[in-house]
């Protein structure tokens, strides 16, 4: 249970219909069974995942290496930047990101070429040459582009957590099972599943996580308006 500081904390940093939003999803026929062996962090991001989809059934495909969600929290408080997939993505992680730890938030096509190499996307080259250039290990979105997560994996990247969600039908549900074999921390979704707003919304998680944690700190920062 939360302290009563963390809980004032958390009245001050969440809308109410946000707060209000997450107690209905948790009355929801199956949730409750759901969340009940998951750590706090795993609920949390489980719940906000459901509050951006609408959908309880993520619930079944959701899957987390040990760890995962610890490893992102600490990453994230750390200042850790976020490299995503998609503009989208990175447009919907990085008020959260400027609210909490100001960490930076860019997109992979922020490298990429202007045309698709031959045989590739601009998202994987972009990916690649991201991560060429970065001297410090990222939380990696990955919502869309299948491609781009197979880079990271061939490259030998260490990034601090990839949330691997790419969605659609070619080559998804290989990326998936490859990321699932890599030993790195990630979160994914099984199937078919995913999309740009469902790896904002798991890392919109673990940054509110994260900073909700730091209320119980001797010097807990301001609560963001």
């Amino acid at each position: 249970m939360p302290s009563e500081g963390e809980q004032a904390f958390e009245q001050a940093f969440d809308h109410p219909i946000f707060r209000e939003s997450l107690r209905l999803i948790r009355e929801l026929p199956g949730v409750a069974a759901a969340l009940a062996p998951l750590t706090p962090l795993q609920q949390d991001v489980l719940l906000r995942l459901i509050h951006s989809s609408g959908d309880p059934s993520l619930a079944a495909q959701l899957r987390w290496s040990p760890g995962a969600c610890e490893a992102g929290l600490a990453a994230l408080a750390a200042g850790a930047p976020i490299l995503t997939d998609t503009a989208m993505a990175a447009a919907a992680v990085a008020p959260m990101a400027r609210r909490t730890f100001g960490n930076p938030v860019r997109s992979v096509l922020d490298w990429a070429p202007d045309q698709a190499p031959a045989g590739s996307t601009r998202t994987a080259a972009g990916m690649a040459a991201a991560l060429a250039e970065l001297q410090q290990p990222a939380v990696v979105l990955i919502g869309s582009a299948p491609t781009a997560l197979e880079v990271l994996l061939a490259q030998g990247a260490k990034p601090a957590l990839v949330i691997g969600m790419p969605v659609g039908f070619v080559g998804v549900a290989e990326s998936k099972r490859h990321l699932a074999a890599s030993g790195l921390a990630h979160i994914r979704l099984e199937g078919s599943k995913g999309g740009a707003g469902l790896v904002a919304a798991a890392c919109n998680a673990l940054l509110r996580a994260a900073w909700l944690q730091a209320a119980s700190a001797p010097s807990a920062p301001p609560a963001s308006s």
